[in-house]
């Protein structure tokens, strides 16, 4: 097995919807599942998440394994490791990958700064991949830093979109049943061809579900059942549900996902998936200010006005900006200052650049306090304006004359 950079939590809110910010919304993420412990009159589970990350993407018709495929500069299971360490109740993140790709996945790693990853060797089928991450969370080894958690979380490496709601829904159904999973309606009715290539039968759509991730379970009920399966289902099965039924005889509780759980398979999903991230990005913006104490200071102003065109709007000073980047806040970021100090403006542009994060966006606003309070309004509309435009790599300067 393999280690990632040890310790530390992300932001609170998940993964690509990049909207989280240190502070209150921390906070509420660190408590909910203790929350539930508290009033269910139980304690809060350790969990810890497994990610089957070992495939080739054969269906996706390019030579990179999807995982790794960049949206937004961005590999794809980027994304997905950032919803699940958003969360910081999860306390492990179990990454299974192939030898030729253990290289790529450390780069990542460290690169966009992710914590609480270990890597450890995939194997040639999807099951077989997920019993190498629980079996290193079952072992107790004396260099290892993971302990076995009461509730594991499988999710796949391709779908980046989870959030935090459905999580805890799973893990705490999984507390309970022992076994649980997301699932959706199903879209198209499935038929069943005869061996001449004709109709059989259908099935009734509104009486049957589609299975999704994350799935959630008590860890001894899953790694039980992986120990007794057959080769047969390690090479060819693919539900994790059905292994609980199976061989733990554990019916497991299904919970109603989000739309957006879907599964990143085909190239087109890919254009999908940037649309959906452009789109949520387009709504955040940082107003970075050379003071946090002044509520009348024109940042305090242009806050209010901006939280009219957007959907979350924060603010903090230009020293706090080095922090924002280590939390990984990717958003819009518009700096204000109040002097026309380019030397100040540089640097904070170069930090940015230098980040290695995926601040796509970032819109530069220089001015003078006082004349930017006399075309508040209207500066705030403009500013609005380039955000929403989504142009990749756009630094836009605004100077309120």
């Amino acid at each position: 097995m393999e280690s990632g950079p040890p310790g530390g939590s992300g932001p609170a809110e998940p993964g690509p919807r990049l909207r989280g910010w240190r502070g209150a919304d921390a906070a509420a993420s660190a408590s909910s599942l203790s929350r539930f412990g508290a009033e269910a009159g139980c304690r809060a589970p350790a969990v810890a998440a497994v990610l089957p990350a070992g495939g080739c993407g054969e269906r996706m018709g390019v030579p990179t394994p999807k995982q790794f495929c960049p949206i937004l500069e961005r590999p794809l299971i980027s994304y997905t490791l950032q919803a699940l360490e958003r969360v910081s109740w999860i306390k492990d993140i179990v990454v299974a990958v192939t030898r030729e790709n253990m290289e790529t996945m450390k780069g990542i790693i460290q690169r966009y700064q992710h914590k609480r990853i270990s890597l450890v060797e995939a194997g040639v089928t999807r099951h077989r991949s997920i019993f190498n991450g629980l079996k290193v969370l079952a072992e107790d080894q004396p260099n290892c830093r993971l302990s076995k958690p009461e509730v594991v979380i499988i999710h796949d490496a391709v779908r980046p979109f989870v959030e935090e709601d459905v999580l805890l829904k799973v893990v705490t159904a999984a507390q309970e049943h022992g076994a649980s999973g997301a699932i959706r309606p199903l879209v198209s009715t499935v038929i069943s061809p005869s061996a001449d290539s004709c109709l059989d039968h259908s099935l009734e759509r509104a009486r049957h579900r589609a299975s999704e991730m994350p799935q959630a379970f008590l860890f001894d009920v899953i790694y039980e059942a992986y120990q007794q399966c057959s080769d047969y289902d390690l090479e060819f099965g693919t539900e994790c549900l059905h292994l609980a039924l199976k061989y733990s005889h554990i019916k497991a509780k299904l919970v109603e996902g989000s739309p957006d759980l879907w599964k990143v398979t085909y190239k087109r999903d890919l254009y999908a998936a940037e649309s959906i991230i452009k789109e949520r990005i387009s709504q955040q913006v940082c107003i970075i200010m050379d003071t946090k104490e002044d509520e009348e200071h024109v940042g305090r102003c242009l806050e209010e006005m901006l939280k009219t065109e957007l959907n979350h709007v924060k603010v903090i000073s230009g020293q706090d900006l080095q922090q924002i980047i280590l939390e990984q806040c990717y958003s819009f970021v518009c700096v204000n200052v109040m002097t026309s100090d380019f030397e100040e403006t540089q640097r904070l542009l170069n930090m940015l650049e230098e980040s290695n994060l995926s601040i796509l966006y970032p819109v530069v606003v220089i001015s003078e306090e006082q004349k930017l309070r006399e075309s508040l309004r209207q500066g705030a509309t403009i500013i609005a304006a380039l955000i929403k435009e989504r142009n990749s790599g756009l630094i836009g300067q605004l100077l309120v004359a």
